[in-house]
């Protein structure tokens, strides 16, 4: 089973893809589905903690994330 996460921007570009099929079961936490991703290649650019959206909410790492669920990883944006 795996859950689709978007990626955005830098995130993205990391990974070479705007959207990553997580090797996870479901359901899961916030802090594990981030853990996985960060041991996939281009993982190694994320942050300790980044910024995750599930359904369109920002969540903490406690958070668990059903089948179906939106998960997107937001990275940092700077401007003015």
């Amino acid at each position: 089973m795996s859950i689709p996460v978007l990626l955005f921007a830098s995130y993205a570009d990391a990974f070479g893809a705007r959207q990553l099929d997580v090797p996870i079961e479901a359901p899961c936490q916030v802090a594990e589905l981030v853990r996985v991703i960060r041991s996939m290649p281009g993982g190694d650019r994320l942050p300790a903690e980044p910024l995750v959206a599930v359904n369109r909410t920002w969540v903490r790492g406690e958070v668990d994330v059903q089948l179906g669920d939106e998960v997107a990883l937001i990275p940092p944006v700077a401007g003015g």
